[in-house]
């Protein structure tokens, strides 16, 4: 089996918990090490791997992957110079910071032969998953309005300097709202237009911590919404169609297990508990059913999968530039939208 050697520019808690866990289980991936400018930390997980001094270093080696998990407003800086060394990429959200900036790193990936993935690993979380397939079968009619929730309560302010210092990558907006966002444009595409509240709720906070998103469909809206003021969570998933309605709780357990320092497996992993199931309420040929709904398994393993046959097999990535073009349009018409209180036609 091919190995695609992969480095990471950072290993903070992304590259220790979303990254390296499934490079170093899939076959064909070889991990082999990280940029890390002060602390060291990734020898206490893989003695064997290397510690890069600089980006430069990194570059430099026999890389054929490198996986830009540094702050937002760093992302297009760094991605471009992973693309200019001839080297494969993976960008986590958000994207970038403007649509601009995204729609460079694609073209530049696409002039020079490279794969340009986004690390939209929400696609793969079990609660999602099982939206999307409540949705595809078409149980509960045409959609109506459907409302995504990525709710915590959290009111204080992160220790992480680059999430709470006035910048052009910080802020909910571009934290939690990407994944709300590529979620609703991998169900429904495009919308027409986009109106959108984005405020300031904590104190003393500098960056946006609440959202509330409106996509306007021809014959249905979307509305997402984010914050750290929700004590008691309602569901994270709401779908009305004409026949019927799917509520799902948000349940995924692939981040608290990953940060126990749980191992990903193809078996259980990313299996929910059972109290986390959906209710679906809908019509069948005729006859009213309210139903408890199975969890899909979720996986990020899959995420992963797909970057490696993109690779090695030349098809197209499993979150590939454009969508993170989208998702950077989305977020883009947002900001206007509040700014001038109105809806924005995309």
């Amino acid at each position: 089996m091919q190995k695609i050697k992969t480095a990471l520019l950072s290993y903070g808690m992304s590259g220790k918990v979303f990254h390296a866990p499934f490079l170093n289980f899939h076959p064909g991936f070889e991990l082999l090490g990280s940029w890390e400018r002060s602390k060291k930390l990734i020898h206490q997980d893989f003695p064997s791997v290397k510690s890069y001094a600089t980006m430069e270093e990194l570059l430099e080696d026999d890389v054929d992957l490198v996986i830009v998990n540094t702050p937002v407003e760093t992302h297009y800086e760094y991605a471009k110079q992973v693309l200019l060394a001839g080297k494969h990429a993976i960008v986590e959200k958000a994207f970038t910071t403007t649509v601009a900036q995204s729609q460079e790193l694609s073209a530049l990936a696409k002039e020079k032969g490279l794969k340009l993935a986004v690390f939209q690993n929400r696609r793969w979380d079990s609660d999602f998953k099982t939206v999307q397939k409540i949705i595809s079968e078409k149980v509960i009619g045409d959609i109506v309005e459907a409302e995504f929730h990525f709710d915590r309560y959290n009111p204080i302010l992160s220790p992480k300097q680059h999430k709470e210092t006035a910048n052009s990558g910080a802020g909910i907006l571009k934290d939690l709202g990407p994944h709300l966002i590529d979620q609703a444009l991998c169900l429904f595409g495009l919308p027409q237009s986009v109106f959108a509240d984005i405020r300031i709720t904590r104190e003393h906070s500098l960056v946006d911590d609440y959202i509330d998103i409106l996509l306007y469909y021809s014959n249905f809206r979307v509305r997402l919404k984010a914050g750290f003021f929700v004590r008691e969570a309602i569901p994270a998933y709401v779908i009305h169609g004409k026949k019927g309605s799917f509520l799902k709780p948000r349940g995924d357990v692939q981040e608290d297990e990953l940060k126990l320092g749980n191992k990903p497996n193809l078996e259980t992993w990313g299996t929910e508990s059972i109290e986390k199931r959906g209710l679906l309420h809908t019509e069948i040929n005729g006859e009213i059913v309210q139903e408890i709904i199975p969890t899909l398994q979720g996986n990020y393993y899959d995420f992963f999968d797909g970057v490696y046959h993109s690779i090695t097999n030349d098809v197209i990535e499993p979150v590939t530039a454009q969508d993170g073009v989208q998702v950077m349009q989305i977020i883009e018409a947002a900001i206007q939208s509040s700014a001038q209180k109105k809806a924005i036609d995309l």
